[in-house]
């Protein structure tokens, strides 16, 4: 899509896996260790959504084993779907599903 993701990048006081700045998108990948942390995470996840960042989360075993899934997902939130969600004009909202941890599980 020519995008600039950057790896390991400062975010205030955090450091996030992956970002494009252009889409204000970040892309967080986590090992078993983000299980027992859930609420630091949440807390994070806040915090850059406030910044005005997208955050994705998904578990390394995905990425492992589903990356066409995981890049997909990716994909639909750097490109939205144009049509309506209803009659009425509006759009689904494209990270609403992929917002949370994992592939569609949002918060």
């Amino acid at each position: 899509m020519g995008l600039k993701f950057k790896r390991q990048k400062p975010v205030g006081r955090y450091i996030v896996d992956f970002i494009c700045v252009e889409q204000k998108l970040v892309v967080e990948l986590d090992g078993g260790q983000h299980a027992e942390r859930t609420a630091y995470d949440a807390t994070r996840d806040d915090w850059l959504r406030g910044e005005g960042y997208a955050v994705l989360r998904f578990w390394n075993n995905e990425v492992m084993g589903e990356m066409e899934a995981v890049l997909e997902a990716i994909r639909l939130a750097l490109s939205p779907d144009p049509s309506p969600a209803s009659g009425r004009g509006e759009q689904d909202n494209p990270l609403a599903p992929l917002a949370g941890r994992g592939m569609g599980r949002g918060e």
